[in-house]
């Protein structure tokens, strides 16, 4: 079962290891030795060690000493903007974080496994970690609201982003690889209820064992298509109701403890829920997953019925873009003449050029030996949102063979390159000129970094 579901340089660290690095949630702020005080903030010497002892466990081969200087370098900075936003009255209230705040918690238990083994591998109760990443995220938004007064004149001009990819040196220009635009035509395939039908005899010969004795997470292990969860025992961990389809959640959040729930359909195919525990607004569950099977007769009926479309589309009988409007399953890019668009919960994120690695390798190995404006002929492959087997024809709008990056073809890409580049100065220099006005004082332990010598110093 599947869930529904920069930091602009190493100057923010901290705040991108929220929910990774645990030494961070344990750190204390009672009776501490503190390694420096930036105006007003203060940073404190376990807070920096259990950082740098985190990171080091993750990858041993880092230096202590480096990372030592690296760290507070980081922390540092970030005290500037904290205390530039105290200084300016900058606000940001519990209610701003709550929503990104309450899916960072349900991500860290379901990684951990339940709300008891966070608190295990934080040694701290679960509503003291939620009080240590709501500070915390807090204080990112902070940052970002002062950021962003600093570099809001911040402008970039054609001459200026000339000059900028002038100035990288041809051996780190970056290369784009092979990117394509694509439109689709996708079908389910026909007749599925013989196919819906034997989905929920399994299951329901499953469910039989199940209540007659038989382990439920063995049997997910040896049958659930669910391939992740199945090497779990069928778990999924614990999970909120956004988390979770409208259909396993309001089953899942109805059963009891241990017992088994009757056949769901979601769009994943046919489940069996067993609830395993449940703590306030979230369910852990375990669950078997069937899906209906394509049967020979079902693709070869998809498959001529997308041969006929695509020989009208070659003979002008209709257009690709009313077809796709007409015939296509595909909801997303029905509706845009079947144009496919890569969806992310963020609009910005969303992308009609695809390299390799962002489209199924079933896609992939017919775009790249297709010429534009080409349609290909039918073939099987995976829904990308629900996992389901469909059969599709692609037409290749557009193909950018790999290439070193150039002002033509990747302006968007240079330019927003250009313009942070151009923002990190601004911000650099704010903090050199924030210094001198900034009461600072370093521990002597950490006073041998030689960032130190900028200014910091005093």
């Amino acid at each position: 079962m599947r869930k529904k579901i920069g930091i602009r340089s190493m100057r923010y660290l901290f705040l991108f290891i929220i929910f990774f690095i645990p030494g961070i949630l344990r750190s204390q702020v009672l009776v501490e030795s503190v390694a420096a005080t930036v105006g007003n903030e203060v940073i404190y010497l376990s807070e920096l060690e259990s950082t740098i002892a985190d990171m080091r466990r993750s990858d041993p081969r880092q230096s202590a000493s480096k990372l030592r200087c690296q760290v507070l370098n980081e922390f540092l900075i970030s005290k500037l903007f904290l205390e530039q936003a105290r200084i300016d009255s900058v606000t940001v209230t519990k209610e701003d974080v709550q929503a990104d705040l309450n899916m960072q918690i349900n991500r860290a238990v379901v990684s951990a496994g339940s709300e008891e083994a966070l608190e295990r591998a934080f040694n701290r109760s679960i509503l003291d970690i939620r009080k240590d990443a709501e500070k915390r995220m807090m204080d990112q938004q902070l940052m970002r609201k002062v950021q962003n007064t600093i570099t809001q004149g911040v402008a970039l001009t054609p001459a200026g982003l000339k000059k900028y990819y002038s100035s990288i040196p041809k051996d780190s220009i970056p290369v784009i690889p092979a990117r394509y635009e694509f439109s689709i035509i996708q079908l389910d395939p026909p007749s599925r209820d013989e196919s819906k039908a034997v989905a929920r005899q399994r299951l329901l010969d499953l469910r039989s064992e199940i209540l007659a004795g038989k382990s439920f997470s063995v049997l997910a292990r040896l049958y659930s298509e669910d391939i992740e969860s199945a090497k779990s025992g069928g778990e999924i961990g614990f999970s909120s109701r956004g988390m979770l389809e409208k259909e396993y959640a309001d089953v899942a959040f109805s059963l009891s403890k241990n017992t088994v729930s009757r056949i769901v359909e979601t769009r994943y195919g046919y489940h069996i829920i067993q609830l395993i525990d449940r703590k306030n607004d979230m369910v852990n569950t375990r669950h078997i997953l069937i899906r209906p099977k394509i049967s020979e007769e079902q693709s070869e009926k998809a498959i001529s019925k997308l041969d006929s479309i695509a020989d009208q589309i070659r003979n002008d009988s209709i257009t690709f873009e009313n077809a796709a409007m007409r015939f296509s399953t595909h909801k997303d890019s029905r509706t845009n003449g079947g144009k496919f668009v890569l969806l992310s919960a963020d609009p910005s994120q969303r992308k009609s050029t695809l390299s390799m690695d962002e489209m199924d390798a079933d896609t992939y190995m017919i775009l790249r030996d297709m010429n534009v404006g080409e349609i290909s002929d039918p073939f099987k492959t995976v829904d990308e949102q629900d996992g389901r087997e469909v059969f599709r024809i692609v037409r290749l709008d557009k193909a950018m063979p790999a290439h070193t990056a150039n002002l033509k073809d990747d302006y968007q890409m240079l330019y927003n390159s250009a313009l942070q580049t151009e923002r990190n100065k601004v911000e650099q220099e704010w903090v050199k000129e924030k210094i001198k006005s900034t009461y600072i004082r370093i521990s002597d332990e950490y006073k041998t970094c030689d960032f130190l010598k900028e200014g910091w110093l005093k």
